[in-house]
């Protein structure tokens, strides 16, 4: 299917009453559909992996458009460059967590961008950079426990920061680290408590929320489970 077609099907999908739906969850975007991600997905699955594709659907500035390219976009061939142009174009917070979560994770610069990007000042920039040490963290079933220990330290800098999408990432990092197993989840809980006495309302909200749910018997049972499994979360 050429970018042209798939352009005009995605139009032939939209839906004012959803487009609505979308504010009232603050998503943001001048160039809204109302397309629920369920159809984005299914389109996704007849399409393929195509990266030239998803560069003519990003290129466009729809924003379901944009979702679907990290759907379809190959991640052997995402680039450094791709990644920094993309992450520029962020405008919504939806479309910053599903090319985080379904593409750039998935890319051998995953680990390098978290940390590059939580340096920028703009909101959604940085909230990617979260977002990246989220999804690595569900994601990535191989990498060394030290490499996201390594987070801690600036999900512990950076949650003074106030703004709404950002203090959310950096509580979800902080969160799914913690979760990985039970190595980990000592320190993000040792994190956390350092994050509570912070004077600023943001940090501890996230330390607050981190510890109830770190704190959980389920999740301590869980992470206990893995770690004498050797597994990383599913």
């Amino acid at each position: 299917m050429s970018a042209r077609t798939l352009l005009r099907h995605l139009r032939s999908l939209s839906n004012t009453a959803n487009v609505q739906g979308m504010r009232r969850f603050g998503i943001q975007g001048d160039k809204m559909l109302g397309i629920p991600i369920p159809v984005l997905r299914a389109i996704a699955k007849q399409t393929g992996r195509n990266h030239e594709l998803a560069a003519a659907l990003w290129k466009s500035g729809l924003h379901e458009a944009r979702i679907l390219a990290a759907y379809i976009d190959d991640p052997r061939r995402v680039t450094k460059k791709q990644m920094d142009s993309w992450v520029r174009d962020f405008d919504s917070w939806d479309v910053c967590d599903q090319v985080c979560g379904n593409l750039f994770d998935r890319t051998p610069y995953g680990f390098t961008k978290a940390k590059e990007w939580i340096k920028y000042r703009q909101e959604y920039v940085r909230r990617a950079g979260f977002v990246m040490m989220a999804a690595l963290a569900v994601h990535d079933k191989t990498t060394d426990d030290a490499m996201f220990a390594a987070f801690l330290p600036a999900i512990e800098y950076y949650a003074c920061d106030e703004r709404n999408f950002v203090k959310k990432a950096v509580n979800w990092a902080l969160r799914q680290i913690g979760k990985r197993n039970a190595s980990l989840r000592t320190k993000a809980v040792a994190c956390a408590r350092r994050i509570h006495r912070q004077d600023a309302a943001s940090a501890r909200w996230i330390a607050s929320d981190a510890l109830r749910e770190l704190q959980r018997p389920a999740v301590i049972r869980m992470v206990r489970r893995r770690s004498v499994l050797g597994q990383a979360p599913l």
